[in-house]
């Protein structure tokens, strides 16, 4: 099982209305992360918008690449984009930066 952590960088002026969003996170997201090998799945946001994320799956490849095959990743980065900061040409989901793991107590 790999455990993953990545980060990512929520505009501050979008910080309130990111939150709302994912109050409300449409069933058929959350179902797709699932068949995706996607488990364990938080998102930790702080104020100055330094957005953590942590997953746990068998193989992260292999679940990124499934998800990037899905219509509802696809909408769902659509709508997300304009509350990420420095993304460039990217949908967020290709932009955020992976941190290795240096240790785990089980």
């Amino acid at each position: 099982m790999e455990r993953v952590c990545f980060t990512a960088r929520i505009r501050p002026d979008q910080l309130d209305d990111y939150r709302a969003r994912h109050q409300t996170v449409w069933p058929e997201m959350t179902t797709a992360l699932r068949a995706a090998g996607w488990t364990n799945y938080s998102i930790f946001l702080s104020s100055d918008g330094l957005l953590v994320g942590y997953l746990e799956t068998d193989d992260y490849t292999a679940a990124l690449a499934a998800m990037a095959s899905t219509r509802v990743n696809e909408r769902w980065q659509a709508q997300m984009s304009p509350f990420f900061a420095d993304l460039g040409a990217r949908r967020p989901d290709e932009a955020v930066s992976r941190l290795p793991e240096i240790f785990h107590l089980d």
